[in-house]
């Protein structure tokens, strides 16, 4: 959630929920280390970007929504999509354009436009219940968008696959149920913005 503030790891990757350690020696000063990111999680919101990829037809309808299945650093296996943090100094095009690239690979090949508009703004929050989103370690603040891809998807990172869902099968309660963080309300949201729920 990706979806970002200076990153902990060198590869920026960090989907919400996990936690990666800082490079060895510091390599670079824009990462934080894992005591300086969990102390600016206690203390400000961080910023992510959300990607929903999506396959469309010829007239531009979304036919498929692909959903990632990711072991977390506990050992669960959950359910959600694109995301990570936007670092210091990196735009939100090319956050999302660096997430995407890193969860679905190099031959995805994600649709963006010159200046994407997310469909929607999450805030996710420590506590359950102050909004339909969730995260234990933080209130993140997470900028979410439909992207169609064109190319073929292989998870790399903690994805372990991508499942392509119609939009009916993508919206139902037992797949909200198997996503982390509220994300099922995030990919209803995310259809209806489409026009592709009926």
């Amino acid at each position: 959630m990706s979806v970002r503030t200076p990153d902990p790891d060198p590869s920026g990757d960090e989907p919400f929920g996990d936690a990666q350690s800082a490079p060895a020696g510091g390599a670079n000063p824009g990462w934080l280390s894992d005591v300086e990111l969990a102390e600016a999680r206690r203390r400000l919101p961080m910023l992510y970007v959300e990607g929903v990829p999506v396959r469309v037809d010829g007239m531009g309808q979304v036919t498929e929504v692909g959903i990632l299945l990711r072991a977390t650093p506990v050992g669960e296996i959950k359910r959600t999509i694109v995301s990570g943090r936007v670092r210091y100094g990196e735009t939100v095009r090319d956050a999302l354009f660096r997430h995407l690239e890193n969860d679905l690979g190099p031959m995805a090949f994600p649709l963006l436009p010159a200046q994407p508009v997310p469909f929607t703004v999450a805030e996710y929050f420590p506590l359950p219940g102050v909004s339909a989103f969730h995260d234990d370690r933080q209130h993140a603040v997470s900028l979410a968008f439909v992207v169609p891809v064109s190319g073929t998807c292989e998870p790399r990172q903690d994805a372990l696959e991508v499942t392509w869902m119609t939009p009916a099968e993508a919206a139902t309660d037992a797949l909200a149920a198997e996503m982390e963080g509220g994300r099922g309300t995030l990919i209803r949201t995310a259809l209806a913005s489409v026009g592709a729920l009926r």
